[in-house]
């Protein structure tokens, strides 16, 4: 039943309250995610930042406590990895170049000018090797914040105490994390693959429902992380780890499964006839037979199946079974969905050319070098006491994968606020000794508890924490409230100045660019799905005839759903940006899910050729690619949008026809229409003339 209208007085009176309610862009980081809590990460974390104060207090040594609690602060945040061998890479490497850091810190501590040098040079360094990939964006990070640390704060004497009591923390953080590792070797990898075999599941449930894009998404996302944990370090791992082995295996097994979704959805539309309840059942049986690691012969109970789509759903499921349920898969017949890794001197020299030959990772690496200069100027003019805070502050907000600088130096000034507001009384009313091990304990337990939950809630939750800490080093008290205060704002001010203002780049989201490489890899994906090649190329899968190389079109779909992945990152990233950028990043996501169901609409037309219906010609497929193909030109060559042909001919009862179908409403979103109020039928949402990628719209 609708709702009655309000009454003209009502309206009249509420419509200045929604006028004077802060916009979405800005609040959206305020709103915790619904997450649950990692109580092992919460257990370490109380322990690994507790433990070393106690000890310090007992010995004596409270400032070796302190910055052994610090270097253990930076393990935390930088355990992220669920298995246990990629933990040892991502604390250990990071806590190396932290001691690094910290060391050339302290060597010029109280130095002036030479400090302000010295840090824009670090800051340099790191913002180009944060570009790298994950763990080098956390060495970066350390690298800098331990230096900014040293540059502040007094060291003990000799120079070498510092670094080895700041790793020390982290080989605790480490020692605690791999407590688990004899009993839960491989829990981590099972479980992660399990839960890819239930997203499955609940892909096949929402077929042919308005929950599937989501499902679908969900799907992406877990074999993203399910493929990252069992291909780690895979180079010198692959097929001498038998149970790596096998988990690899299964995670492929599910690739078929994954594919023959889209044809149920697309049937489970037409016909109106969703999958039955069985098969996403079996698959959750073969989920929990995964993570429990069981063996043996069970044969799924499904049901008959009559369509195409259905025989695939079929075929896929029986297959996955069969590789879950098999004790001994041959290690050297498992192929990588992936592609197998370059060697290690190879990823090296590319990484190395990759930041040195890199526009972006120079632009960002001189954009945060400007920032931390100027934030160390301003330390070295004006005389603030222990003022390393707006370097810190600097520091947190500038990481370029954290998300939008913008509305990250807006949570830290929010965040900072509230983590004070916790921090004061303590300060206050507790003196410096024992009191401070229960009060860390419940501190540390706050940081993995809140992190997940947002930026601002971590910092909330790691600004008591660093201000005990930084209380130990300088007995300064309650005096460091304000001052912290203030210097959190001036930092802020400085990113936002510096590190955002200045570079018009900032400004401009960049999702046209990226949904144009889209676009095009998806052209050429339609082209590969229905090529002229040699057959399925013998990955062991079930179907397949012809349509080229089978592993290949394997590898080139999830390239393209981890790409599009990206993209959903970067539109979360740009839609907390201020007018233009976010503005311009929501008129684009219709395009974003266009793309995907096109991607979804090609495998389910190859599914259905693979599965007995007719092939579609050569002319037809090469139509489809060719508008794409013009589209991606469009979008990448043009600051507005051009008018390309749309005229999408060919059999409306063929394998091509929903796609052609979602590439004709890709290009009613891409493409200006003369009439702006119309609804788009696959988004939902009115289309309105696309905007161009400088944030006009398109005529």
């Amino acid at each position: 039943m609708a709702k009655p209208a309000l009454p003209p007085r009502t309206r009249a009176f509420r419509a200045p309250r929604a006028r004077l309610a802060p916009p979405a862009w800005l609040t959206a980081g305020l709103k915790p995610q619904p997450t649950p809590v990692p109580w092992p990460a919460v257990a370490r974390a109380s322990i690994a930042l507790a433990a070393p104060l106690a000890v310090g207090f007992a010995t004596g040594q409270t400032t070796y406590g302190a910055l052994v609690s610090m270097g253990a602060l930076s393990g935390v945040i930088g355990d992220t990895a669920d298995a246990y061998r990629m933990r040892v890479f991502n604390i250990a490497v990071p806590q190396l170049f932290g001691a690094l850091g910290v060391t050339l810190g302290a060597l010029v501590f109280d130095q002036g000018w030479l400090a302000v040098a010295v840090l824009t040079l670090i800051a340099l360094v790191s913002g180009m090797i944060s570009s790298i990939g994950a763990v080098a964006s956390v060495s970066g990070l350390l690298l800098l914040l331990n230096a900014v640390v040293g540059a502040g704060l007094p060291m003990p004497d000799p120079w070498w105490k510092a670094p080895l009591l700041l790793a020390l923390g982290g080989v605790v953080v480490l020692v605690l994390t791999l407590l688990g590792w004899p009993l839960r070797g491989g829990a981590p990898e099972r479980t992660a693959v399990a839960g890819t075999y239930r997203a499955v599941a609940e892909l096949f449930d929402a077929a042919g429902t308005d929950a599937y894009d989501e499902k679908r998404q969900a799907v992406t996302a877990s074999l993203n992380q399910s493929y990252d944990l069992v291909l780690g370090r895979r180079a010198r791992r692959h097929g001498r780890a038998p149970t790596l082995v096998r988990l690899l295996s299964q995670l492929n097994a599910v690739i078929p499964a994954v594919e023959a979704a889209p044809a149920a959805h697309l049937a489970a539309r037409r016909f109106h006839r969703p999958l039955p309840p069985e098969i996403a059942a079996a698959v959750r049986e073969l989920a929990d037979a995964v993570e429990a690691g069981r063996t043996g012969t069970p044969e799924p109970h499904l049901p008959e199946a009559r369509r195409p789509s259905e025989k695939a759903v079929d075929a896929a499921v029986r297959y996955a079974a069969t590789v879950v349920h098999k004790a001994e898969p041959r290690p050297y017949n498992v192929d990588d969905r992936l592609g197998l890794p370059a060697a290690l001197r190879v990823r090296v020299r590319r990484a190395t050319r990759g930041v040195l030959l890199s526009g972006a990772s120079w632009r960002y690496g001189l954009r945060l070098a400007l920032c931390i200069g100027l934030a160390q100027a301003f330390v070295s003019l004006i005389a603030v006491p222990r003022s390393y805070w707006v370097a810190l502050t600097v520091t947190f907000v500038m990481k370029p994968d954290f998300g939008s600088v913008f509305s990250r130096a807006v949570l830290r000034a929010f965040g900072t606020a509230a983590g004070l507001l916790v921090a004061a009384p303590i300060l206050a009313a507790l003196p410096r000794g024992w009191w401070d091990v229960p009060v860390m304990l419940v501190l540390a337990a706050l940081i993995p508890a809140f992190s997940a939950k947002g930026y601002a809630f971590q910092t909330a939750a790691i600004t008591p924490v660093i201000l005990l800490l930084s209380d130990l080093l300088n007995q300064q008290g309650f005096h460091l409230v304000l001052p912290r205060l203030y210097d959190s704002l001036i930092g802020c001010a400085i990113a936002l100045v510096a590190g955002y203002l200045l570079w018009p780049e900032s400004w401009h989201t960049r999702v046209a660019d990226r949904l144009a490489d889209a676009v095009a890899d998806t052209a050429a994906y339609v082209a590969l799905a229905f090529g002229t090649g040699s057959g399925a190329g013998g990955d062991g899968g079930p179907g397949g005839d012809g349509g080229g190389d089978q592993g290949a079109r394997h590898r080139a779909r999830r390239k393209l759903y981890r790409d599009m992945s990206t993209v959903r990152s970067e539109f979360q990233r740009a839609l907390t940006e201020p007018p233009p950028a976010g503005d311009l990043a929501a008129a684009w996501w219709p395009l974003a899910i266009a793309v995907e169901r096109i991607v979804d609409a090609t495998t389910a037309a190859r599914i259905r050729v693979d599965h007995g219906a007719p092939a579609p010609h050569p002319a037809e497929v090469a139509v489809v690619e060719r508008q794409l193909r013009e589209l991606a030109e469009g979008l990448r060559s043009s600051e507005v949008l051009v008018e390309v042909r749309a005229e999408l001919g060919g059999d409306e009862d063929g394998v091509l026809a929903p796609l052609r179908q979602e590439v004709r409403a890709a290009r009613a979103i891409a493409t200006p229409s003369p009439d702006t109020g119309t609804s788009s039928p696959h988004t939902g949402s009115p289309t309105s003339p696309a905007p161009s990628r400088d944030g006009l719209s398109a005529p």
